[in-house]
């Protein structure tokens, strides 16, 4: 378990701000300038290449066939030049998580995600947009607090793909799953996001991340540069929720010796802020 002195002293991230906490409370989603140091992003992006190749797309798939993105899992809590970095994120979650209680943050998953580029023919999919969705509905756990750091590896603007967010849709609730919306936008399904104001495709230097609820609507063009766009998600959750029980596309309950409505495993999940 990641403790506060531990964070303090080995951590590449730096601590968000009040104005940063406020504005992922009332958006849904926040814009973390130069909140990881270079180096630790430099060290992420070859690893990165080392798995999936400097084209991303030399890995084996992973088993979802969709055009988001190329996936692959990361284990970066194994990894000891990884791991500070995480504990840092899992800080930082608990500030945006903003709970009276004292609920330590979870580590859900990690993986490594370059989205292909558009106009090339690749192995794998995830050479397409995103189209607009909520993660929440997928990962089959039982309560709301979860959300997506999301690392560019690179610096990367609109034309690489990147995500636009319908803010304050995190306040609308959870939304359904994406496969139930019969092939419709889910602008579409709920008429209600049109009302809300959506950002800009966000442009990112390197060292900067955002970090979104799993109950932001959010979506991304499709990647338009020659090379992948990678980038490195980190998904905390709230140390007590509890898997619903649901088909989870996140993790496999039997695997871990998991039951509907028990705890997620330490040793599979791990405390990453206590």
């Amino acid at each position: 378990m990641a403790t506060n002195a531990d964070i303090a002293t080995a951590s590449p991230c730096r601590e968000i701000t009040p104005g940063e906490a406020a504005h992922y409370q009332e958006k849904g989603w926040v814009l973390l300038k130069q909140f990881i140091k270079p180096e630790t992003i430099a060290d992420l992006l070859a690893k990165a290449k080392g798995i999936m190749g400097e084209d991303g797309d030399s890995n084996p798939p992973y088993g979802i066939d969709q055009p988001y993105f190329n996936a692959m899992l990361a284990s970066g809590h194994d990894d000891p030049k990884v791991r500070p970095m995480l504990n840092g994120i899992g800080a930082a979650a608990k500030r945006l998580m903003a709970r009276k209680a004292d609920v330590p943050v979870r580590l859900f998953n990690d993986f490594f995600a370059p989205k292909l580029p558009a106009n090339k023919q690749t192995r794998n999919q995830g050479n397409g947009p995103t189209s607009f969705h909520q993660d929440y509905i997928t990962f089959a756990v039982d309560r709301t607090g979860g959300m997506t750091f999301w690392i560019p590896l690179e610096s990367y603007g609109p034309q690489a793909g990147t995500m636009s967010f319908i803010e304050g849709s995190h306040k609308l609730g959870v939304l359904g799953n994406y496969t139930s919306y019969d092939g419709k936008d889910i602008r579409e399904v709920w008429p209600e996001l049109e009302d809300l104001p959506m950002s800009e495709q966000v442009t990112y230097e390197l060292g900067d991340v955002t970090a979104h609820s799993h109950l932001t609507v959010h979506g991304a063009g499709a990647n338009l540069l020659d090379r992948p766009r990678w980038a490195y998600l980190v998904l905390p959750q709230p140390a007590d929720a509890r898997w619903n029980g649901a088909p989870p596309e996140a993790f496999d309950p039997a695997a871990h010796g998991m039951t509907p409505y028990g705890t997620f495993p330490d040793e599979a999940f791990p405390i990453i802020a206590d």
